[in-house]
């Protein structure tokens, strides 16, 4: 089960001047922003590790993008 909803994923096409969506859209949407987001994640749980700590900041998100 997807951890984001489908439906603000559908706005966020819609922002892009975009009328219409379809459901595959805005899943298709979902799904990879979801890979991208558990990259990140990974990425900025590694960088806090390495500075000795066990709570991840804005600053290693932002650095793991």
């Amino acid at each position: 089960m997807s951890e984001i909803p489908t439906a603000p994923c559908e706005r966020i096409l819609r922002k892009a001047n975009i009328d219409r969506v379809s459901d595959d859209a805005a899943a298709a949407l979902r799904d990879i922003l979801e890979e991208i987001g558990q990259d990140i994640a990974e990425r900025a749980a590694k960088l806090a590790r390495h500075a000795g700590r066990v709570t991840i900041k804005a600053e290693d998100v932002k650095l793991a993008k």
